[in-house]
Order: structure tokens, then C-alpha cells, then sequence
């Protein structure tokens, strides 16, 4: 039996037991108000037979009135719990409906795609890796057809790409028409000192989170990612690698620093929800980063391994509370980084990206997640000096990825991981769960 079938099946049986309760009810006070009646009548006849009294016929006046009284208040109830059990099924009906419309939009568009569609689906990169130029400020016949070749799913820009607002505003919009499918137009804007839009526009920068988390007010949390997620809205963005959920464990974290919201996790967790729960407010796709949390290592994955030597016990203290808070607030993403959680991972120093035991095991099945995982930039050295492109994509999706951002040489990565689907090495199916995960956050606007 399908969902929808099951679902439906529910709202039956739920509707029956309903209706049996309240003909039940109906048939008890129906059977009292009878007794009682035949009661008070007998009563009422012997006291006027033996006295014919107006006492007695008052009483019984009272009694039939108090019957009278209590019926219609049985009434009342079995009618207003009929009108509940009727609002509440509208609603569920209507909540399942919008899932069912949404599911079925995404499983037509995910079996409408070839094969190498949906591989390229999985890949969020630069517009320069898929036109091949150096620096790109428009988006015209060479986007046109890179994106016919290559429909990936998400391309991310920084300051080089954004001139004005009018050439973004123009560029994201002609790239939305060339592309085949619903894309993800994406750019880091935490505030502070990495906000590539309001850097290169000369916006009012909203700060570092750091500043907003010394004032313990959420709500202040909460307006200055409205605010950054109003503005990129307006240009064409639909998602935000940002907040940074990540704890502020070590003090000498040059890499981390004020961009987390605090070092106590209490109150980063409070600052990460309300963060996305702003963005989101407009539109704008969260994507919190970066798991399982970057604020306890000293070096920088940019430029060589990064490792945390917290334990499993103290993550789930500290550095877990923003990512569980986030994932309560609904946000759409989570970036894992490029991190090495040896006592997460029975001593392996695998990098997070790339370990099943950190994305399936703890995010997944234990944390609950089950929005869009998308791995920290590939091209970072912590992965290339290890890995070779399509080596790290393959082991990012096995390890149960859903996208894939910026490797190294993302031809390479592409036809890698094409060429891992076709000979079985990554299974299709395995390639339809992340695309209907990422599909269900681009067309959830769709459904009305």
C-alpha cells in the first residue's frame, strides 16, 4: 500500500471511530433522557393522584425542564465534536493534498530527467567551472549552453561575479530562463566580514553573528537574516550558505572567529533557529554549516587537514545544540565540512564530507535530518590534497551527500560519478533520493 493509500486509509478509519463515539453518546443520553422521562412521569402521576398538589406537578416541571436541559447539552457536544472531527479532517486533507501535489511534482521531474541529468543535478558550482571563463559577470549564449550540456543543480557566485544590481539582477534571471530545470542560485552571506553581495554593492553590512549573539536577543538574530535574505531575494538568490552554526569551542579559531553566533552553545542554538527562521521567512533557502562543527579545530580546511579532538559526549553538549536547533527551525540545507572527527569515526580521520558514519549515522539517522546535505567547497585543500575530484564526489555521495559544491575539476568529478552510476559502483535509486530531497525545497513554492 502507497503513502497517499495509507494516509487515506487513516482518515477513514479515523472518521468512523468519530462517528461511532458520537452516535454513542447520541444513544446514552437518548436512553437516559427516556428513563428519566418515564421516571418523572410515574412520579408525576402518583403525587397527583394522591394529592394533586402544585407542588408536585412544579417539580416535575423542573425535572422535565432539567432533562430538557441536559439533552440539549449532550446535543450540543456530540454536535460540536462532529464539527471539530469535520475542520480537522479538511485540514489534514489539505495538508496531505499540498504533499501529495508536491511529492508528485517532484517524482515527475525527477523521472523526467536522463541519467546524466540527474548527475548533473547533484553538482552546485561556480558559473565559471561550467562556461569555462575566467571571470563571469553575464550570463548569455555560453551559459545557455553550458547549461544545456550540464543542468547542474545549484551555481554559487561571489564578489567577482556581482558588478551592479542591475548586471546580477539580470544575470540571475537570464540563467533561471537557460536553465532546463529549477536551479539554486546561492552565495555566502553570513554578515560580518563574509557578505560577497553586500560587499561588492556597498549594502549596509548587518555585522558579524558574533555581536548579535554577545546581546543573547534572538530577535535581533532573527531581523538581520530577514534583512540579508530581503535583499537577495531581490536580486534573484534563492539560498544563503549561511548561518554558521558552528560553536565557538576554541578561542584561537582564527577561521571561525565572530562569525559564530557564541562560544556557549545554549546560546548559539537560540541564535541558529532564529537566524533561519528569518532567512527563510523570505524565500531564501538556509544552509547551516559547518557539521559536525568547525569552532574546536586550529587549523583551516582551505589550506590542509582540519581535525576536532572533541568526544562523541561532549558534541552532543556543545557543537550538536546549533545543528539540532536548526534542523527544528526547518532549515533547508546543512553544509558538512571538511572536518576529521577521529572519536566520532572509531579513530578514522576520514574528513566529515566524506564519512558515512558522520552524515548517515549522526546527521541522518540520529539527529533526524532528512533536508539537503550538501559537502563544504571540494576544492578546498583538505580534500584535494588527498583526493582526486571524481574519487572525492563518488565517496561524498556514497557517504550520503546529496550535492556536491565546487570540486576541483567538476568535468572530472561529473563523468566520475556518471560513470559510478552506470556501472553500479552509486545506484540510481540512490541518486532519486537526493534529487527528490532537492527538488521537494525547489518546487515547494509550486503547490498552492
Amino acid at each position: 500500500m502507497s503513502d497517499r493509500e495509507e494516509r487515506r486509509e487513516y482518515r477513514r478509519k479515523r472518521r468512523i471511530r468519530n462517528q461511532i463515539i458520537s452516535y454513542s453518546v447520541m444513544l446514552v443520553v437518548l436512553v437516559g433522557v427516556g428513563i428519566g422521562c418515564f421516571a418523572g412521569i410515574r412520579a408525576a402521576s402518583a403525587g397527583i393522584q394522591e394529592r394533586q398538589s402544585a407542588k408536585e406537578e412544579a417539580r416535575q416541571a423542573a425535572i422535565e425542564a432539567s432533562m430538557a436541559a441536559e439533552s440539549a447539552q449532550a446535543e450540543s457536544a456530540v454536535a460540536a465534536l462532529l464539527e471539530m472531527d469535520a475542520q480537522e479532517s479538511a485540514a489534514e486533507t489539505e495538508t496531505y493534498s499540498r504533499e501529495d501535489a508536491l511529492m508528485e511534482m517532484v517524482e515527475e521531474s525527477v523521472n523526467s530527467m536522463t541519467l546524466e541529468q540527474k548527475v548533473a543535478g547533484l553538482f552546485f558550482v561556480t558559473p565559471e567551472q561550467i562556461t569555462g571563463v575566467s571571470q563571469a559577470v553575464q550570463a548569455g549564449e555560453g551559459t545557455k549552453e553550458a547549461l544545456l550540456k550540464y543542468p547542474v543543480g545549484g551555481l554559487i557566485y561571489f564578489k567577482q561575479n556581482i558588478q551592479s544590481e542591475e548586471q546580477i539582477k539580470e544575470m540571475l534571471a537570464n540563467t533561471v530562463s537557460y536553465s532546463t530545470f529549477p536551479i539554486f542560485l546561492g552565495v555566502d552571506e553570513e554578515g560580518g566580514k563574509v557578505a560577497r553581495v553586500a560587499d561588492a554593492l556597498n549594502l549596509e553590512n548587518v555585522g558579524p553573528m558574533a555581536d548579535i549573539g554577545s546581546t543573547n536577543d534572538s530577535q535581533a538574530a532573527y531581523t538581520a537574516n530577514e534583512t540579508i535574505g530581503k535583499y537577495l531575494a531581490s536580486y534573484g538568490f534563492n539560498v544563503d550558505f549561511a548561518p554558521v552554526a558552528d560553536v565557538l569551542t576554541n578561542s584561537e579559531n582564527a577561521v571561525i572567529g565572530d562569525r559564530a553566533f557564541s562560544s556557549d552553545a545554549e546560546t548559539a542554538a537560540q541564535m541558529v533557529a532564529s537566524a533561519v527562521e528569518g532567512l527563510q521567512s523570505t524565500g531564501v533557502s538556509a544552509c547551516i554549516k559547518h557539521f559536525p562543527g568547525h569552532g574546536d579545530t586550529a587549523c583551516d580546511s582551505h589550506t590542509g587537514a582540519a581535525q576536532t579532538d572533541r568526544t562523541r559526549a561532549e558534541m552532543d553538549a556543545a557543537e550538536f545544540l546549533p545543528f539540532k536547533s536548526g534542523i527544528e527551525a526547518g532549515t533547508e540545507m546543512i553544509m558538512v565540512g571538511h572536518i576529521s572527527a577521529p572519536k566520532l569515526t572509531n579513530g578514522e580521520k576520514v574528513p566529515a564530507s566524506l564519512s558515512e558514519e558522520i552524515i548517515t549515522g549522526i546527521l541522518r539517522s540520529e539527529l533526524g535530518y532528512d533536508g539537503i546535505v550538501i559537502t563544504d567547497a571540494m576544492n578546498m585543500a583538505a580534500i584535494t590534497d588527498y583526493y582526486q575530484a571524481d574519487v572525492a564526489a563518488i565517496t561524498a555521495l556514497k557517504a550520503g551527500a546529496d550535492m556536491v559544491l565546487m570540486p576541483e575539476n567538476f568535468e572530472v568529478a561529473y563523468e566520475g560519478v556518471l560513470k559510478a552510476v552506470q556501472d553500479g559502483t552509486i545506484s540510481e535509486e540512490r541518486v532519486n533520493d537526493s534529487l527528490k530531497r532537492i527538488y521537494k525545497v525547489k518546487l515547494k513554492n509550486k503547490v498552492q
